[in-house]
């Protein structure tokens, strides 16, 4: 059986298809490897000056590795087997959008240390719980949430859902792709 991609022979690949050197790239794209990539590890510190980060439909399991990456606004980590936040403390300074989509997330243990991020796009994933939603609070400038796909929301009509989530989440702006509008009474 072909053994996994590991970081370093996708930075390869993307270095030799693209021409760029990947500590100068502000855009790197290692989604849809073959092999897949199964493992995050300390390569990914080489990518120092990168903003935007695709590591959308592999197997990478955790989120580790992120140690360099001090201009990371934009983690895509979507169509994954991640079940957990650890491992985001290293751009929690500087993260901004975190689309982790299609994962195997239960709890939202750690999603607080986000203290910059605006943008979470966690759809299809498994929180079913609203003392686990509630930790959203912990993210104070979250505006845009998608979140359709999770047990919770299959759980209750969708207006119902999202009354519930808005009252939680005060400050969003848009939820599951439409925006929120709150009435203003004079």
């Amino acid at each position: 059986m072909a053994k996994a991609s590991t970081i370093k022979d996708a930075i390869k690949r993307w270095e030799d298809k693209t021409g760029q050197n990947s500590a100068e790239a502000k855009e790197i794209g290692l989604q849809f490897q073959w092999m897949p990539i199964e493992k995050m590890d300390n390569s990914l510190g080489q990518l120092v000056k990168c903003e935007k980060l695709s590591l959308s439909t592999n197997m990478i399991e955790k989120i580790a590795g992120l140690g360099g990456m001090k201009n990371l606004k934009i983690l895509s980590v979507g169509r994954n087997y991640i079940k957990a936040f650890s491992g985001l403390e290293p751009v929690a300074d500087t993260l901004e959008e975190l689309w982790i989509s299609y994962n195997l997330i239960e709890k939202m243990k750690g999603i607080g240390v986000l203290r910059k991020l605006k943008v979470l796009y966690m759809s299809n994933n498994l929180v079913k719980d609203w003392s686990e939603f509630n930790k959203l609070q912990e993210c104070p400038e979250l505006v845009d949430l998608l979140f359709v796909g999770n047990p919770i929301c299959e759980s209750m009509e969708e207006a119902q859902w999202r009354m519930e989530a808005i009252k939680r989440l005060p400050n969003l702006k848009k939820l599951d792709g439409d925006p929120v509008i709150t009435e203003v009474i004079a």
